[in-house]
């Protein structure tokens, strides 16, 4: 009896003290385990609500694990300036500027509307042929205006217009005068350019080479002639120098000379 009243003393004993024994390992744990961290997980629901039982939705509802990526592409958006016709106004026989500009997506300068007259064009320069079975005539050359051409014109004073098609910036003449006017004039179905001091222009001719070889020639002998001119003076200066000195020296070694006076 004694036996079962120490047993039972013991019991109550260690069951008393085992709330405090699990308090201090708990506590002992807690401070020697490391700290927990947890990485934040972002789900993305795979399917829709409508493919599992209103029942089931809060515990079989599938989701998966996803990494949002994005792409940041830098887009450089290149402005290009506009390019202009290969289309040279001043050259003829040349490709239009509007089947440049459709092959080759090009623009071309303005023009003026077809049911208007043209700009009058500008004259480059009137030139004597000095070459070939065209010698001695007069070369007109030109520069086509931003207009709608179909054709030119070439006003000389005191003779009738010559036409030139649309194409031509140049045109002969027969010979011409010096101070003669010669106007060049677009044409287009509604009527002609009106003149303008850039597309006239008066003829000087210039000094043929044969007038500029004589003139070098003339020039060359007068030059030749002033030289020996004053090369003669020079010399002539030094022999009366010379003469001076020796008419000098003679009269003083003359023994019949003397500058006493006589009685």
């Amino acid at each position: 009896m004694t036996s079962l009243f120490r047993n039972l003393t013991v019991l109550l004993l260690f069951l008393g003290a085992s709330p405090l024994l699990h308090s201090h390992l708990s506590t002992h744990a807690a401070s020697t385990s490391p700290p927990d961290t947890h990485r934040q997980i972002k789900y993305t629901a795979m399917g829709s609500d409508d493919d599992y039982d209103d029942d089931d939705d809060d515990f079989f509802h599938t989701r998966t694990p996803s990494t949002e990526v994005v792409n940041s592409e830098k887009k450089t958006v290149l402005l290009q300036a506009p390019q202009l016709c290969q289309f040279n106004p001043c050259s003829e026989n040349q490709e239009p500027c509007e089947q440049i500009s459709e092959r080759t997506e090009c623009l071309c300068p303005g023009v003026s509307r077809a049911d208007e007259p043209p700009h009058a064009p500008r004259i480059q320069g009137l030139l004597p042929v000095s070459e070939g079975g065209d010698r001695g005539k007069i070369e007109v050359q030109w520069c086509a205006p931003s207009s709608v051409v179909t054709a030119y014109r070439v006003v000389i004073d005191g003779h009738e217009p010559l036409q030139f098609m649309d194409v031509s910036r140049r045109g002969l003449l027969e010979s011409l005068e010096a101070g003669t006017k010669v106007c060049v004039a677009a044409v287009n179905n509604a009527g002609q350019s009106p003149p303008s001091e850039f597309s006239c222009k008066r003829y000087d001719p210039p000094e043929s080479s044969d007038h500029k070889l004589l003139a070098g020639i003339i020039g060359g002998g007068v030059a030749l002639l002033l030289l020996l001119i004053i090369g003669a003076v020079i010399i002539w200066m030094h022999q009366m120098r010379k003469k001076a000195k020796r008419d000098s020296a003679d009269g003083l070694g003359n023994p019949s000379y003397s500058t006493e006076g006589t009685l």
